[in-house]
């Protein structure tokens, strides 16, 4: 009886020690080359030869798979044995993109020729963007959250790019046109570093790896040497970040990437404990309470002009009575007039290099910032 008990052991430590293993022993079903992702949590790409597998872990739930892609160049049979999951042909010729930030990276990679089409376009400030649609070269399928359907038939995409939601219910019609749909769940990740790290998928769907394996060598090199420079500063400066709106103050959680580049710059960020890694609605009095001491306080907003200290006391009037609005140590990005939400997903490091030198000023010599402003009178 001993021996069989003994195996049972073995078996236990075996399969529980491969289960603890995480990505490693998770990652390569096909026997073939798990790629060296670092910082992505929820992204697992593996080389399988004749195709590539790409698994990624759903954000809401990491015991469950979101999606598995398999991605067979085009023109290639099929292998005879395919693992499950979403087969797409690469590289994509057709895309529909529902996002500036995806739209924005397809062209730094050298693949706007393969956006076929649109949603949301008048948040797409991209001139080129802007231009093929006019003329046609682009289609424009309408509302995000309600596309032109008959158009992204007529297309003939061969992929839909777009953001998956907690509790959505599914994609409706456009989840049966047989079209595969990329789920880009990269705004899910809970660092800076792993968001930009999907690069590297993007790059494989549209033929562009060997041009994303290098945008991102370079992100990286850049984040790290200035996350260093800011970890040897001595003080720590409190950090508030956004604004009310509406009844609710939505605050970026301590795990969020903008929870997590804020401790990057250096940042003594006021809701660092707060769990999860979303925006989480609070009541002003509330943050008040928490960060009326804050040293520096940042805000974005979208306006035909910049925002000034006054139109903020009038926007609010208990706005005031922060020590960073007395101190008059406010920062503001207005997107209008700024690709933040363009550039920041895949680039952080061009928004920590900004937030070094508001944290601290002496680390650089120069006071030139690409997104924030301090606030005028």
């Amino acid at each position: 009886m001993k021996p069989f008990i003994c195996l049972c052991w073995v078996i236990f430590a075996t399969v529980w020690l491969s289960a603890c293993g995480g990505r490693t022993a998770a990652s390569s079903p096909c026997g073939g080359d798990t790629l060296d992702l670092r910082y992505a949590e929820n992204l697992t790409l593996v080389d399988c030869g004749s195709y590539q597998m790409a698994t990624l872990r759903n954000p809401w739930d990491t015991s469950q798979v979101l999606h598995t892609y398999l991605l067979v160049p085009r023109g290639d049979r099929l292998p005879m044995e395919l693992p499950e999951g979403t087969v797409v042909r690469i590289p994509l010729e057709r895309a529909v993109v529902f996002s500036s930030v995806h739209c924005a990276l397809l062209e730094e990679l050298g693949a706007l020729d393969a956006i076929g089409g649109v949603c949301d376009l008048r948040y797409i400030r991209m001139p080129r963007i802007q231009e093929r649609c006019r003329s046609g070269r682009i289609v424009d399928a309408g509302n995000g959250m309600n596309p032109d359907v008959e158009k992204i038939v007529s297309l003939r995409a061969d992929a839909l790019l777009l953001s998956p939601f907690e509790n959505s219910g599914g994609y409706g019609r456009l989840g049966k046109l047989g079209v595969p749909l990329v789920e880009c769940a990269d705004y899910m990740e809970t660092s800076p570093l792993g968001r930009a790290e999907w690069i590297r998928f993007y790059g494989r769907l549209f033929g562009r790896a060997a041009e994303a394996d290098s945008v991102f060598a370079q992100v990286e090199r850049s984040y790290r040497a200035l996350a260093s420079k800011a970890a040897g500063a001595g003080h720590r400066p409190k950090v508030l970040s956004d604004l009310k709106s509406g009844s609710a103050w939505y605050v970026p959680a301590g795990r969020s990437t903008t929870g997590r580049i804020y401790a990057d710059a250096g940042g003594d960020y006021v809701f660092a404990g707060l769990e999860g890694s979303g925006s989480v609605p609070m009541s002003f009095e509330t943050v008040y309470d928490k960060a009326r001491d804050a040293d520096v306080w940042l805000i974005k907003y979208n306006a035909p002009v910049d925002k000034t200290c006054d139109d903020l006391r009038r926007d609010y009037a208990p706005y005031a009575g922060f020590k960073a609005f007395r101190d008059r140590q406010i920062y503001g990005c207005n997107t209008a007039e700024c690709p933040f939400y363009e550039e920041t997903p895949f680039h952080p490091e061009r928004l920590l290099a900004d937030l070094v030198k508001m944290f601290h000023p002496g680390l650089s010599d120069s006071r030139d910032m690409r997104y924030f402003r301090k606030l005028a009178e």
